[in-house]
């Protein structure tokens, strides 16, 4: 039987999560890809990996907002991979929510989907994480401590799963190590909810004048997952010195 460590990694289709995904496996660990509605990305996610190494990579489906959706995706996991030893929260919604414009289908989803669903992930994978020792990394956003204008719920989202990422931190020591990564301009929403101007401006205002990458995001987060064994507690900025200037 592989002793590689398996992750499960939220909204692994597309984007950020598959990037996290490949880089995940590259290092050696097996994957359990999660996704809500890109099955066919996710298929195909699955397929180059075991391509790549047999028996290393598995689906599990599910809406994380959903009342006890997030325990039917770590049950899921286990029965495919038969353990579980890291877990990544990726999966997101963004959109904007101006204040006066603000209801409960906003705030099922973003809640949902940046807290809710996080939050009992972890509860339930902290049993078989905790006899792993393994590791929690969330996806977080540098808007978590710096407000981004018309985005208050998702700036909310975010920064309960910020505060969530250290309160876990604590909960699970010293067996399970919990860290997050604050991305910045990486991977713009494909909806145009950010004009080419709105880009410009924001690419300015980071140091090193350039957009991310979502290999960027997904180095930190294997870093925090499989090389980082006396870090815990953490919020890692990727965002090329963004949140130095905002």
């Amino acid at each position: 039987m592989s002793t590689a460590p398996v992750i499960l990694v939220t909204g692994a289709a597309r984007r950020v999560g598959a990037e996290i995904a490949r880089h995940l496996h590259a290092a050696g660990a097996s994957v359990v890809l999660h996704y809500r509605n890109s099955a066919d990305a996710a298929q195909a996610l699955a397929d180059t990996l075991n391509a790549a190494r047999p028996h290393s990579a598995w689906l599990a489906a599910g809406d994380l907002a959903a009342d006890g959706a997030p325990e039917a995706v770590v049950e899921q996991a286990l029965a495919r991979a038969g353990r579980l030893d890291g877990l990544v929260n990726n999966a997101s919604s963004f959109f904007p929510t101006p204040l006066g414009q603000i209801d409960a289908a906003a705030w099922d989803d973003l809640i949902g989907s940046n807290l809710k669903g996080p939050l009992f992930l972890s509860q339930a994978a902290a049993p078989h994480l905790q006899a792993a020792g393994g590791a929690i990394v969330n996806i977080v956003d540098i808007h978590a401590e710096r407000p981004l204008r018309h985005y208050p719920l998702y700036c909310a989202a975010k920064a309960g799963l910020l505060g969530l990422t250290r309160a876990l931190a604590l909960e699970l020591a010293p067996a399970v190590r919990v860290n997050a990564v604050a991305p910045g301009p990486v991977e713009w929403p494909e909806d145009g909810q950010f004009s080419t101007a709105e880009r410009a401006d924001i690419v300015r205002h980071t140091l090193l004048g350039r957009e991310g990458s979502a290999a960027d995001v997904a180095g930190a987060v294997r870093f925090l997952l499989l090389d980082a064994p006396y870090v815990t507690g953490q919020i890692l900025a990727v965002d090329g010195g963004r949140s130095a200037r905002l």
